[in-house]
């Protein structure tokens, strides 16, 4: 037990480092779309109170749905009920980091070729009223740092194994 702790503080700090390395990528824009991502209909189905509405799937197994969420966030706010880990911590993420939390890393980025676990969790919905529709997993070091970079929504990305 007492290299435990070295360990996780390294794994902390080299998914802190990937993330700063990551956050290039694209930011403000949704992976999923290549039109323009508010329109009339997407606005018209969120309503203001909650222009952050996102439905999450886990599949622990990576395989087959384990459990299924939804988020509404006014702002930094949870608005209403949520099955999320962390309501306010993921509106709180999700206000701050907006769509860019979505976005996979570049093509220039390197990822560490580390395993934290076969998991894996779709997200879609809208997110500050621009629609998103991600894919989470844990099968390298940039992914690791996206799960974790929404925390709060999806869980820590080694615990749902």
């Amino acid at each position: 037990m007492p290299n435990r702790l070295p360990r996780t503080v390294l794994a902390f700090t080299a998914a802190a480092l990937l993330l700063a390395g990551c956050a290039d990528s694209t930011p403000g824009t949704s992976p999923s779309s290549s039109e323009p991502a508010s329109s009339p209909a997407s606005s018209a189905a969120t309503s203001p109170a909650a222009a952050t509405s996102l439905s999450v799937e886990l599949m622990a197994d990576g395989e087959a749905v384990t459990d299924s969420w939804t988020l509404e966030c006014d702002g930094a706010n949870p608005v209403g009920e949520s099955g999320a880990p962390d309501p306010a911590a993921a509106c709180s993420a999700l206000a701050e980091g907006g769509t860019g939390l979505f976005a996979e890393p570049g093509s220039d980025v390197a990822c560490t070729m580390q395993y934290g676990g076969p998991q894996r969790a779709t997200v879609s919905g809208t997110v500050d009223g621009k629609a998103v529709e991600a894919e989470f997993a844990a099968s390298d070091g940039c992914q690791i740092s996206r799960w974790e970079a929404l925390s709060g929504l999806l869980g820590p990305a080694t615990a749902a194994m």
